[in-house]
């Protein structure tokens, strides 16, 4: 089983980085990956169970479930039913915490899944780079904060 965790400080308030986060269909606004999204059923994004259906920009789709949400603690967890890449046993968890010097937010994504024999090194470094780095990256330019800072 492959584990990843990534994490971020973004320079704004917690409740403005939930806002962007919170909507379960709104990832098609900011990744860059994203090219389309909607909701199956008609159900609201922040249904827990709602099926998110989208299209990547490279015409892959996928589909994945709201497993929970919680606006107390700024956290919701999501799977994957539907993918062309084989991750598989895929959830994943994305957690907001303040960071009150500063008035900052502690952004922290994981997931665990499985992969074929051989694959792990592959689509681990896929998932951390081209999703989770790249959703940071995103979500800050899309929210006009300055990129972050490089070591």
């Amino acid at each position: 089983m492959v584990k990843i965790v990534k994490s971020t400080i973004m320079e704004a308030p917690v409740e403005a980085v939930w806002e962007v986060l919170r909507d379960f269909n709104g990832h098609d606004r900011w990744h860059p990956a994203v090219a389309d999204s909607h909701i199956e059923r008609g159900q609201s994004s922040d249904k827990v169970g709602c099926v998110r259906r989208f299209h990547l920009v490279d015409g892959s789709e996928l589909r994945e479930q709201l497993l929970t949400l919680s606006d107390a603690d700024m956290a919701f967890t999501y799977c994957l039913l539907d993918t062309p890449v084989p991750l598989l046993n895929y959830v994943a968890h994305v957690r907001l915490t303040p960071v009150t010097d500063g008035d900052l937010t502690f952004w922290e994504w994981e997931s665990r899944f499985d992969t074929p024999a051989g694959e792990e090194q592959r689509l681990k470094d896929m998932v951390s780079e081209q999703i989770y780095q790249a959703g940071f990256e995103a979500v800050r330019a899309h929210m006009g904060l300055a990129p972050a800072a490089t070591a």
